[in-house]
């Protein structure tokens, strides 16, 4: 069986390893949407682009949901509404 090389179709991109915080997540996937909407990129790498902004997107997600979790645990459970000064 042969291995994957980086410019396989198999190769996982959402493997790669996960920015530290949600700006750099951000930023990432931001930097990878516009490289995907130039049209320059071949269809290989968009499969694996649009999988690695997939991953980018869970992670995004997933540390929203975190500090909405410890919001609501600092309101004693209850998710109350934001009121603009």
């Amino acid at each position: 069986m042969p291995k994957a090389t980086a410019s396989s179709p198999t190769t996982d991109a959402s493997s790669a390893a996960m920015p530290a915080t949600y700006e750099a997540a951000m930023g990432e996937l931001e930097a990878l949407v516009a490289r995907m909407e130039s049209g320059d990129m071949p269809l290989e790498q968009l499969l694996s682009g649009y999988q690695r902004g997939a991953t980018l997107l869970q992670f995004c997600r997933d540390r929203l949901q975190a500090v909405e979790d410890q919001i609501k645990v600092l309101d004693d459970g209850a998710l109350k509404p934001w009121k603009a000064q």
